[in-house]
């Protein structure tokens, strides 16, 4: 790295401001996009980078084939390495997730924490209200919808029943030693475990990626892509064959863990019309749901990010505050406050407990509920990271760290707190027990039916789900672009339209080759190879931060 003027004007600006004020700003004679090949397919233009997007898309077009052709030997494929990965690193993947979490902790009380992203002069492109509220949007999903009622309710119920033993393992689901007879004690464990799954863990996960795309575009004049963050340790090697790797590795996770969400939005949909309208049940419905979603993301993505993702957007979280407050008004509402505020309690008092990756006798818990999450979140680290660089130049790191970690973290505490809480509530006080014991995806269903209204929450329930799929359709594919094009966030529309096609041709080509099942083997396949990524990304941005502080950034 050679220290420049803090002048200098990088030799590509590839969209992305330069430096205001002191920063460390790395020289290097690559261009963004010098490897990409531009040619036109008939009227379409392309710009897509060699060999990034050759072997990523024609994998993906391979997999798909595979798995449409052969679905049955898919499905064992699929199982074999979904417990081949969980039952041997499931420790890797708990342990390198705490990792993180105390690396984002630490920079926020260490002097990295004064580091401004995009330079010691750079202001905020967004103020607090509006980056706020684009957190609070990367912080709702598909997942919030389909596991608000289900996991609360889940390990609640696993906690309550009895510990089983077959040899020397455990069989049952419940989290930790469970607390098999005591309601209360079991309402507290199974609110601590749901939010150990979507409180600090994630957050911390998408913090350290989006830090590491912010730093080193931002600060260091690099092209927006996941190769560039690992500069201080390749150097220019990184727009070799290691940065193409990294950025295949990259691709791979975002698709699989894009179409699991996918996957489960469509099973969700399909339960809940279901419900209300007597669909059918089963591949054949999801695989059209799929379809007509993706294609009206399609529509999306063709209307730009202001036409299309950001007003979807804004409706959705309209609609999302709109049924929470309804919940949280007509339900159990007292009841709701005091659970709240002891399920964060619960939270802290098992953190520790339920952060070990060694040892544990709860082995279906920790295996395929944390180990599935953590692999999960890390999937989706490169889309949810892109996006939350993207709106927060101008912000310091601690100021960045707290807020990403915080404030999405609240959001999912309060989303399941009103759902959860509503649904147990439903059963210790209440009696009923229809939501307890239904499948998952129409568990929210169960729960919206004992309130007044509920043909209509149930309604707007579905389209939640199908907005949020369109959403992360469009926003997944405007990642995966970027990324498969070399940083390049100008590219012709037609390949974010290619990778919107292909995100829900890879969630059809999961389901029917093994259904949910499938989609979970997936992504926590690739979320294993991308944790590799994301703990040597701790390292390049402790080395870069260091050299901004060098700097007196």
């Amino acid at each position: 790295m050679t220290e420049l003027d803090p002048d200098h004007d990088p030799t590509v600006s590839h969209g992305i401001p330069d430096p205001e004020g002191t920063s460390h700003v790395i020289d290097t004679d690559y261009e963004v996009g010098q490897d990409n090949i531009e040619t036109h397919i008939g009227p379409f233009g392309l710009d897509i980078h060699n060999p990034v997007f050759l072997i990523s898309g024609l994998s993906i077009v391979a997999f798909v084939f595979f798995t449409l052709a052969l679905p049955d030997k898919a499905g064992e494929v699929f199982t074999s390495m979904f417990n081949f990965t969980t039952q041997n690193f499931d420790w890797f993947l708990i342990g390198s997730a705490d990792i993180m979490v105390l690396f984002a902790l630490l920079l926020i009380v260490t002097p990295f924490g004064r580091v401004r992203l995009g330079g010691s002069d750079a202001t905020p492109d967004y103020g607090y209200v509006g980056w706020f509220a684009m957190l609070f949007a990367a912080g709702m999903g598909i997942g919030l919808m389909f596991y608000g009622v289900s996991e609360p309710l889940t390990h609640f119920s696993t906690s309550l029943g009895e510990t089983s033993m077959e040899g020397d393992l455990r069989t049952d689901w419940a989290p930790l030693g469970a607390a098999t007879g005591d309601e209360a004690a079991s309402i507290r464990l199974g609110m601590a475990a749901t939010i150990f799954h979507w409180g600090l863990h994630p957050w911390a996960i998408y913090s350290i990626v989006a830090l590491a795309l912010a730093l080193f575009s931002f600060n260091k004049g690099l092209p927006l892509t996941i190769r560039s963050a690992f500069y201080p340790l390749l150097g220019d090697r990184v727009w070799g064959w290691p940065g193409h790797l990294i950025d295949i590795i990259a691709v791979f996770a975002t698709l699989f863990g894009l179409a699991t969400s996918l996957g489960f939005g469509a099973t969700q949909a399909n339960a809940g019309l279901n419900e209300l309208f007597g669909v059918p049940k089963g591949v054949t419905t999801e695989v059209v749901l799929i379809t007509i979603i993706t294609l009206v993301a399609t529509f999306s993505v063709l209307r730009g990010l202001d036409g299309g993702v950001k007003i979807l957007s804004e409706l959705n979280m309209g609609l999302a505050a709109l049924l929470a407050i309804f919940v949280l008004v007509v339900g159990p509402t007292a009841f709701l406050f005091v659970f709240f505020w002891d399920s964060l309690v619960a939270y802290v008092e098992y953190f520790p407990a339920l952060a070990n990756p060694f040892g544990r006798e709860d082995v279906n818990f920790s295996q395929g509920w944390t180990a599935f999450y953590w692999a999960w979140w890390i999937s989706w680290s490169p889309f949810v990271g892109m996006f939350i660089a993207r709106v927060s130049r101008g912000r310091t790191v601690r100021e960045f760290i707290t807020c990403v970690l915080l404030i999405p973290s609240m959001v999912c505490v309060i989303w399941m707190s009103i759902f959860g809480g509503t649904a147990i509530h439903q059963v210790i006080t209440d009696g009923f027990t229809g939501a307890q014991e239904a499948e998952l995806a129409v568990q929210l269903f169960h729960m919206l039916g004992e309130l007044p209204l509920a043909s209509i929450t149930s309604f707007i329930g579905i389209v939640l789900v199908v907005v949020f799929f369109v959403t992360s359709s469009d926003s997944g594919s405007l990642v995966i672009d970027t990324i498969t094009a070399g940083g390049k966030i100008d590219a012709p529309v037609p390949q974010r339209v290619f990778w919107c096609i292909f995100e829900g041709a890879v969630a059809i080509a999961l389901l029917i080759g093994g259904g949910l099942a499938a989609l979970q083997s997936m992504v926590i396949s690739t979320g294993l190879l991308f944790t590799l990524v994301l703990l040597a990304m701790c390292y390049c941005i402790f080395r870069g931060l260091s050299n901004e502080l060098k700097e007196g950034a």
